[in-house]
């Protein structure tokens, strides 16, 4: 991290910081591919696995949104490549109180909105209300802030009403961001979009693309390029975002050179793009994420929990695994959260992970009163793995007796239907793998699709994240995972990497769970 603190107030502070730099061995597998002597210009046409639900970076948690528009909008805080939490429209890394309940932060001076008005305090305090307003991680943050207001033209203050180690972590996750706005913009929806980002908005055509243009008045840091920290430049006049739902396509485009990068490709590409020659560049993202299967505890049959126990007897985590990568190089199976070596390794609840058991959750399914009503499954095609282990997941509760009913649907149609209690009953998803756990998967948090609410999950995480100092946090943390397992909200089905593939002419691109194409340029 940085110089060591040395007044005794900032102590927490380095507790706080070194929480997230004590998981390092879940590093982003990002290199400093900084290009020195780039040339601008240019446009890069990107395909994404589809449309973006929205242009609001609170609006939604979803990965997409938050790729894109991490371009246009910024945080106040930032993650390095080794997961250290570091400042980007803040000028520091903030003052904590003694008592780890105030946080006040610096901003840095001479950065411009896209509509060329200076960032003062008041954007920063009306951007993180709106946020803690509509964001599901900002809902989950506010219930533990006491306030926030400016202290001056240039300085922000949060007070909280107790300690909570994960509030720098959840102000620099890209997903469901914590963007800073100019405070005349901020409306519900967002209408205007204006960041301080090193692209801004040019054009939308739904279903057709998203372009982004060169902010040339971009007030970048001076710290060199690591992971999405320090340095950016918009070395590329545009990035164009194209939807390519289909995986198979959006391969087909990049061997034919339609796109300069295709996120997120089948596994079973990797073959094809390594016999496509030195054009195409597979790109092997490490520790990417885990794919989870989120319950609704709210309405329906697996609002009972008993019933949800029986159905996660019934499921066999390896076999989805197989089904949804093949390729092992592309995954692992295990009950823990958190690969060992991590501060958040524990095998809390392993006996109920894996168990592959139709006759013990036949049973169990009729002790809860279970009568055939068929179990609605709803995911999206557009992540292939997604789908392939929906259907083995399907076939395990088939072997149980249960009924299913799997319903395939668009992404966008997906994230939009699991907001409504009313239909749907499994919803198969993923996230990137992270050192802070209350950084996903937001059923951790309040009001996600799941709406996992009860007693002695509030208690668990109360806890949990009164706790700064990352020695105690582990622990903590293993009765948090054997209550996930308990009363089941989601199943978290195991780890994998991602695949994508770059064109050899797009420089400076470094693997990251978030794409981002600033300091990247096109060249021979």
């Amino acid at each position: 991290m940085n110089a060591p603190l040395l007044s005794p107030q900032m102590t927490r502070r380095r507790l706080l910081v070194s929480a997230l730099a004590a998981a390092g061995c879940m590093s982003l597998p990002l290199e400093n591919a900084w290009a020195q002597a780039a040339s601008k210009g240019g446009a890069a046409n990107l395909a994404m696995i589809g449309e973006l639900q929205s242009l609001d970076p609170m609006a939604t948690p979803t990965d997409l949104v938050g790729t894109v528009m991490q371009h246009v909008y910024e945080p106040l805080y930032t993650f390095d490549a080794q997961w250290n939490i570091q400042p980007m429209l803040a000028d520091t890394l903030p003052a904590i109180s003694a008592d780890g309940k105030t946080y006040t932060i610096t901003l840095r001076k001479g950065v411009k909105f896209h509509n060329g008005k200076d960032m003062g305090a008041d954007d920063v305090v009306a951007s993180l209300q709106r946020w803690m307003a509509v964001s599901a991680r900002g809902k989950a943050v506010g219930q533990v802030v006491a306030g926030i207001a400016a202290q001056g033209p240039a300085t922000v203050e949060i007070q909280l009403k107790t300690i909570y180690a994960p509030l720098l972590a959840h102000l620099a996750m890209p997903s469901g961001m914590a963007g800073i706005m100019p405070r005349e913009s901020i409306a519900t929806p967002l209408v205007d979009i204006i960041g301080t980002g090193p692209y801004k908005l040019k054009e939308r055509k739904p279903d057709q693309y998203t372009v982004l243009a060169r902010f040339d008045q971009y007030a970048a840091r001076t710290e060199p390029a690591s992971g999405y920290a320090g340095k950016r430049e918009a070395l590329l006049d545009e990035l164009r975002f194209v939807p390519v739902p289909n995986a198979t396509t959006r391969l087909e485009g990049m061997l034919a050179g339609q796109f300069h990068y295709a996120d997120l490709l089948q596994v079973e590409s990797m073959g094809r793009l390594e016999k496509a020659g030195p054009e195409v560049v597979p790109i092997l993202t490490k520790n990417f994420g885990f794919p989870y299967i989120v319950f609704n505890t709210r309405k329906g049959v697996l609002s009972n929990q008993a019933v949800r126990q029986a159905v996660q007897t019934a499921m066999g985590e390896a076999e989805m695994l197989q089904a949804g990568f093949g390729d092992e190089r592309f995954y692992s199976a295990g009950p823990n959260f958190f690969p060992q070596g991590t501060p958040y390794y524990s095998e809390a609840g392993a006996d109920r992970y894996n168990q592959k058991n139709p006759t013990l959750a036949k049973e169990q399914a009729a002790k809860a009163g279970y009568k055939g009503e068929p179990i609605r499954i709803m995911v999206s095609r557009q992540y292939e793995f997604h789908y392939n282990m929906a259907l083995v997941m399907a076939e395990h509760f088939k072997r149980a007796g249960f009924k299913t009913d799997l319903m395939v649907v668009d992404w966008a149609t997906l994230v939009q239907r699991r907001n409504d209690p009313d239909l749907w009953d499994i919803y198969v998803t993923h996230s990137g793998q992270f050192p802070e756990p209350m950084l996903s998967p937001p059923q951790l948090g309040e009001g996600a699709p799941g709406w996992w609410e009860t007693d002695t999950k509030k208690a668990a995480l109360a806890a949990f994240n009164s706790e700064p100092d990352i020695a105690k946090r582990g622990p903590l943390w293993g009765k948090v995972q054997e209550l996930v397992y308990r009363e089941v909200p989601f199943v978290e089905v195991g780890r994998f990497n991602g695949l994508s593939a770059r064109a050899a002419t797009l420089h400076g691109y470094t693997p990251a769970i978030w794409p981002f194409f600033w300091n990247t340029s096109l060249g021979k």
